[in-house]
This record gives structure tokens, C-alpha cells and sequence, in this order.
């Protein structure tokens, strides 16, 4: 008894040791070895040859699956290659030909980045030399997982990845950027963890080149490259990552064309179809136990070795996958013949057609299943993938310079420029550049010598930017800088402060002068999402920690990289990287859709941050009714009474920091004028918690008027004088001391017997003490006090810097300055103060919104910079006069009381934010992190008051606000 249960445990010792050599063993191997016994035993000589042959499959409109069912009826083929195609017609194909086959095809692809590498509407992974970057290498198992499940969902059972050749030539025209770098062991870890991923979704991993293919000048789909390296060398460098991998539980290699001497001594004889490389070496000295694949046996580094049958000499040469055949019939007939003379036994027939039936078991294929067509594409396309996507790009580049810690570029630093390089296009990257600071662009080609270095001296820092097509990874492989870029690059030598961004590969830049530059960043790929990226890293909006895979020169070599760390910054992101529900959150769309075909507002940009980051921006509509202008993220809008939060408060917390005034400070302390009027007493808490009994404003405009309500030519003309120095719009001016006069009425004007009424009269009462203050204008103060260093585009009067042409107008004024308002204020009262006011008047879009309000939801600090104290926010984001009805902090708006009020009624109470009259609207949540802006020109063409708005009536931007809180994942 006791020696049978030591046989038995011995015997589940060996079944358990050998399942982890063999990595083509399922876990029911006792199953298994039944279904492959019952499947080889009932086949006939040809069809156990057939089970050898893949072939190459495409799923474009027009196919070859005439010749691919032909193959399957007549040679019992083993499988198929998909190569081109889209995926609705993949998984037709592949439903198509496992129907017509007897046993069930083995499904392949070449997807060495993904499903996307083949098949359209399918996201891409970035390229291996890309990934070799990454120093996480769980983030390239993840991407083998999410490969795995993409090719679950299309019925594949094979990726002829990953590559784990190791790229010591730089002039390599075929492997390049598919290696993960010139170090062994970086290579072999990617490998392995890219292995791990995909096959733990059960989907075969291949590692190719086999011996390795990473040190040649020639491409093996052309000719017969040649490895010149001595025996040891390979056998330390190059089967390295093979090693690795067979320990690891590798499912399969492919063998590659080439001449390799110092292996196999018959001249030129291709290693595909050598016995040395595969039996000897592969088999037997590295105990590989898995599937071994020719590489494409049409290609031209193994179809021009000889006149003898390729199929056979492969399959003898110890490949149990014959791929891509050109001519199944005759390699079938070959090897059949071989087999009844006696050169191929039936034991090395049996060792491979039983592997391959065994790794088609452990893929599921005893027990086949058609594949859905219901959802397929949008199942391809999941959050998971083009976040993971995201998260590595985020983790790719390197910043090999960082000289003076230029990087990350501040957002107060003065005249930038992109000047662009290359074969592609740079307009993402610029248009993300421009999310933060104003940085124009030019593209080299579109200029000369002459007008370069007029740029060259007329910018403070240059961001010099390669921008080279990566439609292929081998596409710009060795592509050399024309001699007029590498003039024009010696221009741009001689200034001073210098950034390098390149989207190509590491190599391009060895043909440059790298000292020359201040920081270098290395892009790999010009993809969008690169483009997004680098731009952010630039200002410090995402964090730079990838390392070189390769080197460059003797400067700057495989393994380095400089780490940047995140400053707080806004970013953006996905809605699920913060924990939005992307979907609920995109009902948005349907909301503003509504409100401009009911013609709620012509047009409207929306803005959505969480946790810092941005994670919805859109625009919609037009600027006006009936017109082909589109709204874009970078249409600048009025902002009316925005301006109170935006300019007028933060400038007061200011004050009060520096103990210039208080809370409690009355307005005859600060302003002469007061000292014996009926506001004397008005503190600043009240005057700005609209607590201080004002009228809610006053109509200074109707009292420059003449008797046909027209500008009175006492207070008007149509050019400006010097006394007439006031602009209130095109061709209006009016008299330069009617500000003066605007100013007593407010002062001499009748309080309301009750205190709480919000009105504009306060934040005119205070802008002539903040200017007196500063002696200067508030544009000027808010500038240098803010905007400036936040690197903040907010403006008033925008058509002194900017054309009209991207302003939304926000009225046909039809009762004071009869004409549209379009790029110059719509409020009358801060118009007669020439467009320059304290409560209105201030123009910008959503994105610059967003940054002030980010500031104060990050405590007074933004961009590293400490612009206000986190007590002040504190002190004045406080309801002070709740108990009084008044739910109003100083400055800031807060969330109703009771059911009516500014906001969806789901925010939390510290909460702030403000709205403004021409359908604007800013909200802020410390509790949430959301930032939420809203623009729109609600108010063209009629001025319709907020009462008579169908905006405001149907609640649009509450709802929007609503929409928001309610795609939070709990």
C-alpha cells in the first residue's frame, strides 16, 4: 500500500514538473492527452500535414477567402494568419472558415502592438521601443491582458509577439522600434511580463526573432540579413530573453530568416531552416518544449535560398509551424513524400502535428464556440483599453536634459515659440501648449533664414519640435534631416533657452547638436495622445519618469532619464481615471443639444475637472443663430458678472493678506467720498455679501440718453477726444469725467430698508479704492497680482489682442448703443467705465476660468505658486448672513439655502462659485474636487433679462451641474 502511494506520488510530481516545462500542457492534461490521442488517431497522412500549414487570411472588403476555404476543404490547413482588415468582417471570416473546418482552426495574429497593429477601428499600444521606456513593467502585463481580452472577444488564439529582439544597431531597417532596446535584461523583462499578460487571458504568446534579429542593416522580408556574431556572444545577448521567457512558461517561438555562421555552418543557410539552430540549439540545449513557427516562408530572405521544396526543409529542420506557405499543395506533397521514403518519421511527424492539437485544446478549441458579432466594435474599444493606453504613454517619455531646471516651464515665463520639424503634423501637440500659455507656432518649412532669426531674438524660449509620421514603426527608421533643417537648426543654436521635444525614434536625434539645447525631451511616436502628453509634461501637468532604451550618443545612453515630478496643475484625463461614469457624464451633450435647438442660447463651451484633472471639454453650437462659425473650446466669451470672482475678489483677499484693509473695515476709512454719506458705515463683509442694503443697479446709461433715447451728443462722440476719452463701444466715446458722476450716484443713492440685496453697486463702490490703492487700472492690477503668473488668458476689451472673429456677441443693442455687442462689454454701467469694471466685463473661455477656480480649490496655490493664503479663501468662501437669509459668502455665491438658488441643490455647502447675466456660470467643490464652468451668449440677439430666459427658466446649467454629481461612482 505504502509503495503504491509513493508510485502515485511520484507520478503527480512528474505530471506537475512536466506541466511547468511544458508550456503547452492544460491543466486537465489527462483530458487533454485524450482529445489530442482521439483527434491524431483518426487522421490520414495528408490531414496530420495539413494541421502544419497556416496561411494568411485578410478581412478587407475584398479577401481571399475563396482560397482560404479552398485550403481548408482540400489541405485540412492547421490554422490561419489574419492579416489586414476590419473586425465585423474578421469574425465573419473566422465564423465562416471554423465552420467549414473539421478540427478547429488555430487563429493568429501579428499584433505586436495590439489588435489595432491589423484591424481599423481598434486602438493602437505604443510601439516596443516605446514601452522599453517604461520603467513599471506591470503596466506591459496589463497591456498583454487587455491584448488577451481584445483577441478572446475576436475568436484569436495566437499573437505572434512579443518581439525580444535586442536592438544594438541603431541602422536596423526592420526591427528598430519593435525591440524594446538594446538592454538584455530590459528586454527580457517586457518580454516576460507582455508573456504573463496575454497568456493568463489564454491566448498564445509567440517571442520572434529567433536567434535574434536585432543586430542587422537589412530587412529579412527583402533579403538574407547576416549575424556575425561569435557563438558566445549570442548565446549571452541575443538568447538572453529566450532563456527567460522558456523559464517563464513561453508558449512559442518564431524562428527568423537569417544567416547566422557561427551556428550553422552551411553557407547562407537561413535559420529557419537550419537543424543546428532549431533541434540542436532551441530544442535541445534550451529545452523549448513549446510551438516553434517559421517566420514567413514567402519572404525573401528564405524563398530565394534554394530550389528545394522551403516547407520541407523548415518542417525537417525542426519547425512545427509552417507559416505562409507559397504553395500549400506543393509543401503538403513534399513532406508526404519525405514521409513515405522515410527521411520524416513518424515520431517527428507525431511531435509536432500533437503540439500543435495540444495547444489547440488549451486554447479552448475541444470545445468551440462561434464568436458574437452583437457589440464587437465597442466591446474593442472599452475604457480599460484606451485608459491603459493613456497610463503607459503617460509613463514613456524621457527627459534626458533638464539644464537650469528649465522644465517644467512656469506659466508666467514670457514670449514662447514652437518652431516645428518633420514629415507630420504638430497641431495637437501645440493646441495642448496652448492650454496653458500662449505659445505661438510655426512650421520651418513656411519660413527662411532671414525670418527665423528675427524669431530667434524676438522670443524669450524656443520649444523646437520633431514631429515624423508613425503610421509604422520602420516608417522614419534611419530617416535623415534635410541639409535646410540642419541650417535652420544651427540658427536656432545661438539662443539661449532652448527646449528639444522629439515624437520619433531616440536614434534621429544622434545627427544633432544636443548640448546646445537646455532640455530634451524624447516623444518616440507623433500619435495625438504623445502630443497631449509631452505638451503637459512641458508645464508640469503630468509627471516625466520614463528612462532611454536605447542610447543616443555617449552623452546620453540606455538607462538614463531624469524624473519630473507633477506640479498642481491642471491636467486632464478620463472621467474613470476620477471616478466618473463617462457615459452618464456625456448625457451633458443631449442638455446643451437641447437648449441650442430650442434655441435656449446659440452656442456654449462646458468644462468639467475633478481631482485636478479636466476630464470633460466641449464646445457646441455656433456664436450666432444661422451663421457657419462653430463654437470651439477657444471662442471667447463675456463672462459678465464672472468678473466678481474672478478680479474683484481675489484682489480684496489680497488687501486683506496684507492688512490693507479687513472684513470688518468700513467705506469711509478707505474712501473720502463716503465719510458722510448713508454708506459710511457699510463694512467690506457686507458690501460684498450684498448685505449692505444697495439697489440692486442703477441705469447710469439711460441718463446719457437724449429725448429719441439715443447717446446724447452732451455725453458722446463718434471718435475720441480728449475729453471724450471713455470707449462704450465702436465709434462711441463718452465724456472722461462721467465715471466721476457715475460714482456719487451710487453714493448719494437711497438704501433699501431691507439688508440682503445682491448688486453690482458694490463692486463699483470698491474698484475706486482698489485703484486708488494701486494707481493703476483693475486690468493692469489683476494681471500682475494673478493672470500673469498662472500663465492666465482672461482679458477685458479682447479685441485689443485678439480678432473678433472667435468673440460670441452677446447682444443687438437696440436701445443704447444700436449695434451688436460683439468683443466689447455688454453691461452698460461697466461699459461707461470703458469696458474695464469691477462687476463686469472681464472676457476669456472656459479653460482659463477653470484655472482660477482650481486655484482656490487648491488653497490659494496653483502651478507651485502660492498666489493666496488657504485662510483667506476660508475667511471668505463663508456664509456669514445664512442666519439672515443671506446665503452669500464675501464675493462668492454659495448653494441655496432652501429650494431656489444658483446651483442643482447637489453640492456640497462649502461650495462656491457665481453666475453671470449673459449665461455664464463657475462653480467650485472642495468637497467633491469639481470645478464645473459654463459659457454661453444666452442673451443674443434679444438681451432677454434672466426672468424672460428660457435658459434660466429650464434650469440648463443646474441640470448640467446635476448630471455632473450624479456620473460620480460612489
Amino acid at each position: 500500500m505504502n509503495r503504491l502511494l509513493v508510485f502515485i506520488i511520484c507520478l503527480v510530481f512528474f505530471k506537475l514538473e512536466s506541466q511547468t516545462l511544458d508550456p503547452l500542457m492544460s491543466k486537465d492534461f489527462l483530458d487533454q492527452s485524450i482529445w489530442v490521442d482521439s483527434i491524431y488517431n483518426n487522421l490520414s497522412i495528408d490531414e496530420k500535414i495539413g494541421q502544419l500549414f497556416f496561411v494568411q487570411a485578410t478581412s478587407k472588403k475584398e479577401n481571399n477567402s475563396k482560397k482560404i476555404l479552398d485550403d481548408i476543404n482540400n489541405h485540412k490547413i492547421g490554422g490561419v494568419i489574419f492579416s489586414t482588415g476590419n473586425p465585423s468582417s474578421q469574425v465573419n471570416l473566422t465564423n465562416k472558415f471554423q465552420k467549414s473546418s473539421d478540427i478547429p482552426l488555430m487563429i493568429s495574429i501579428d499584433g505586436e502592438w495590439g489588435t489595432g497593429m491589423r484591424l481599423d477601428s481598434v486602438p493602437n499600444f505604443p510601439w516596443n521601443m516605446s514601452l522599453g521606456a517604461i520603467k513599471n513593467d506591470l503596466i506591459l502585463e496589463k497591456i498583454g491582458e487587455e491584448i488577451g481580452e481584445q483577441f478572446n472577444r475576436l475568436g484569436i488564439h495566437m499573437n505572434f509577439a512579443p518581439v525580444v529582439d535586442i536592438n544594438t544597431n541603431p541602422k536596423n531597417p526592420i526591427i528598430g522600434n519593435r525591440s524594446y532596446g538594446e538592454n538584455k535584461i530590459n528586454v527580457s523583462k517586457k518580454g516576460i511580463s507582455f508573456t504573463k499578460g496575454i497568456q493568463s487571458k489564454n491566448i498564445l504568446a509567440t517571442a520572434k526573432h529567433f536567434p535574434g534579429h536585432g543586430d542587422t542593416s537589412k530587412d529579412s522580408h527583402l533579403t538574407l540579413p547576416t549575424i556575425d556574431f561569435s557563438k558566445k556572444r549570442i548565446n549571452e545577448v541575443e538568447l538572453y530573453p529566450y532563456k527567460q521567457l522558456i523559464k517563464n512558461g513561453l508558449s512559442a517561438i518564431m524562428v527568423a530568416h537569417l544567416n547566422v555562421p557561427s551556428l550553422e555552418k552551411e553557407k547562407m543557410l537561413p535559420s529557419t531552416l537550419s537543424k543546428n539552430i532549431i533541434e540542436k540549439i532551441l530544442i535541445k540545449k534550451l529545452k523549448f518544449k513549446g510551438l516553434i513557427i517559421t517566420d514567413a516562408l514567402e519572404m525573401k530572405g528564405v524563398s530565394n535560398f534554394t530550389k528545394k521544396n522551403v516547407d520541407l526543409l523548415a518542417f525537417l529542420a525542426g519547425n512545427d509551424i509552417l507559416l505562409m506557405s507559397s504553395d500549400i499543395s506543393k509543401g503538403i506533397k513534399s513532406i508526404k513524400k519525405a514521409y513515405k521514403k522515410g527521411t520524416i518519421s513518424e515520431e517527428r511527424l507525431s511531435r509536432s502535428v500533437r503540439k500543435i492539437l495540444m495547444a489547440k485544446y488549451k486554447v479552448g478549441l475541444n470545445n468551440y464556440q462561434p464568436i458574437k458579432e452583437f457589440n464587437l466594435v465597442n466591446d474593442l474599444n472599452k475604457f480599460s483599453s484606451t485608459n491603459l493606453i493613456n497610463t503607459s504613454i503617460e509613463n514613456i517619455p524621457v527627459l534626458i536634459k533638464n539644464q537650469n531646471n528649465l522644465l517644467p516651464l512656469k506659466p508666467k515665463s514670457n514670449k514662447v515659440i514652437n518652431l516645428q520639424f518633420g514629415n507630420d503634423k504638430g497641431s495637437v501637440f501645440n493646441n495642448y501648449l496652448n492650454k496653458y500659455k500662449d505659445v505661438n507656432i510655426v512650421k520651418i518649412q513656411d519660413i527662411d533664414e532671414n525670418e527665423l532669426n528675427d524669431i530667434v531674438n524676438n522670443y524669450e524660449t524656443i520649444i523646437v519640435s520633431i514631429h515624423m509620421k508613425s503610421n509604422t514603426p520602420w516608417e522614419n527608421m534611419n530617416k535623415k534631416f534635410s541639409s535646410i533643417d540642419l541650417e535652420m537648426l544651427k540658427i536656432i543654436n545661438q539662443h539661449k533657452k532652448k527646449i528639444l521635444v522629439s515624437f520619433t525614434n531616440p536614434y534621429m536625434l544622434n545627427q544633432l547638436n544636443l548640448n546646445s539645447y537646455n532640455s530634451i525631451l524624447v516623444g518616440f511616436q507623433n500619435n495625438q495622445e504623445f502630443q497631449k502628453t509631452i505638451a503637459q509634461q512641458i508645464y508640469g501637468a503630468k509627471s516625466v519618469k520614463g528612462i532611454l532604451p536605447v542610447t543616443i550618443n555617449e552623452s546620453f545612453k540606455e538607462g538614463d532619464g531624469i524624473i519630473l515630478d507633477k506640479i498642481n496643475i491642471l491636467s486632464y484625463g478620463d472621467p474613470k481615471s476620477v471616478g466618473v461614469d463617462a457615459i452618464k457624464l456625456s448625457k451633458i451633450d443631449s442638455i446643451i443639444e437641447y437648449a441650442i435647438d430650442n434655441e435656449m442660447t446659440p452656442g456654449a463651451q462646458i468644462l468639467v475637472a475633478k481631482n485636478s484633472k479636466i476630464i470633460y471639454e466641449k464646445s457646441f453650437g455656433k456664436l450666432r443663430y444661422n451663421e457657419n462659425l462653430n463654437v470651439n473650446n477657444n471662442t471667447i466669451y463675456d463672462l459678465a458678472s464672472l468678473t466678481k470672482i474672478l478680479v474683484t475678489t481675489p484682489i480684496v483677499m489680497k488687501l486683506v493678506e496684507e492688512e490693507v484693509i479687513s472684513l470688518e473695515t468700513r467705506l469711509k476709512e478707505i474712501i473720502p467720498r463716503y465719510k458722510d454719506s448713508n454708506k459710511a458705515e457699510i463694512s467690506i463683509k457686507e458690501l460684498l455679501s450684498g448685505n449692505a442694503s444697495l439697489q440692486a443697479w442703477i441705469p447710469f446709461y439711460k441718463l446719457t440718453l437724449d429725448e429719441n433715447s439715443k447717446p446724447s451728443s452732451e455725453y458722446y462722440t463718434f471718435k475720441k477726444t480728449k475729453t471724450n476719452s471713455v470707449k462704450v463701444a465702436p465709434d462711441l466715446f463718452l465724456r472722461s469725467d462721467y465715471t466721476d458722476t457715475i460714482r456719487n450716484i451710487i453714493k448719494d443713492s437711497d438704501l433699501l430698508s431691507k439688508k440682503y440685496k445682491y448688486s453690482d453697486l458694490s463692486y463699483l463702490i470698491i474698484q475706486e479704492f482698489i485703484e486708488n490703492h494701486y494707481s493703476q487700472s483693475l486690468d493692469q492690477i489683476i494681471d500682475n497680482l494673478i493672470f500673469q503668473k498662472l500663465g492666465i488668458k482672461l482679458d477685458y476689451n479682447p479685441t485689443l489682442k485678439y480678432s473678433s472673429k472667435n468673440i460670441a456677441p452677446t447682444e443687438i443693442d437696440e436701445y443704447f448703443r444700436y449695434k451688436e455687442i460683439s468683443g466689447y462689454v455688454h453691461d452698460m454701467a461697466a461699459a461707461m467705465f470703458g469696458g474695464i469694471s469691477s462687476h463686469a466685463g472681464l472676457f476669456g473661455n472656459a479653460n482659463n476660468v477653470a484655472k482660477v477656480m482650481q486655484m482656490y480649490l487648491q488653497n490659494g496655490n496653483y502651478a507651485d505658486q502660492q498666489i493666496l493664503k488657504p485662510e483667506t479663501i476660508n475667511l471668505f468662501n463663508n456664509c456669514y448672513y445664512c442666519d439672515k437669509d443671506n446665503r452669500r459668502g464675501v464675493g462668492f455665491d454659495k448653494p441655496q439655502l432652501d429650494d431656489d438658488g444658483p446651483t442643482c441643490g447637489c453640492v456640497s455647502m462649502s461650495s462656491f462659485g457665481h453666475s453671470g447675466w449673459t449665461g455664464t456660470f463657475a462653480w467650485a467643490d472642495p468637497e467633491k474636487e469639481i470645478v464645473y464652468v459654463f459659457l454661453s451668449n444666452r442673451s443674443y440677439p434679444g438681451g432677454e433679462t434672466a426672468s424672460q430666459s428660457k435658459l434660466v427658466k429650464e434650469n440648463i446649467r443646474s441640470e448640467i451641474q446635476r448630471i455632473i454629481y450624479n456620473s460620480i461612482i460612489e
